[in-house]
């Protein structure tokens, strides 16, 4: 059985809440075990990520929160750097760890991508780890006999 982490970032609790149910029950439907660990902040998920991964504990991992912009570039800088961390880690480790992060304008479009529905991005991150590992799986050379 295979065991995945959900690190995601709590900010806003109440979108955090509905991402990490719906990437729970893709883990949790394709038969693995899901640990949750979260951070305050989208900013934290790629140090999260990579210490998920050095634990080699999990299959993947699902990098879950959102950013929602406001009146100062911050915004910029947290949704940027925590694509690139994320992407970082999983190009160094060879860990599917997906970028399931809300980069909104505003509360009604993060709600309507933190649960239920088509674009629901914890489903889609999880989605897309389980994708990854099936790659993965195809491609890789059989071990020398």
């Amino acid at each position: 059985m295979s065991r995945y982490a959900i690190v995601c970032a709590t900010f806003y609790r109440e979108l955090a809440d509905k991402l990490i149910a719906s990437a729970t029950e893709v883990f949790e439907g394709a038969g693995g075990e899901v640990d949750v660990f979260e951070v305050p902040g989208a900013f934290e998920l790629p140090m999260a990520a990579a210490y998920a991964v050095d634990s080699e504990r999990y299959a993947g991992v699902a990098c879950l929160g959102a950013v929602i912009r406001g009146e100062t570039t911050h915004y910029d800088y947290v949704c940027g750097e925590a694509a690139r961390g994320i992407m970082d880690v999983q190009l160094s480790t060879g860990v599917p760890c997906t970028f399931g992060v809300l980069t909104v304008e505003n509360m009604d479009q993060a709600l309507a991508r933190a649960g239920g529905g088509k674009r629901d991005q914890g489903a889609h991150a999880a989605h897309a780890v389980l994708a990854l590992l099936a790659v993965q799986q195809q491609l890789e050379v059989p071990p020398e006999a």
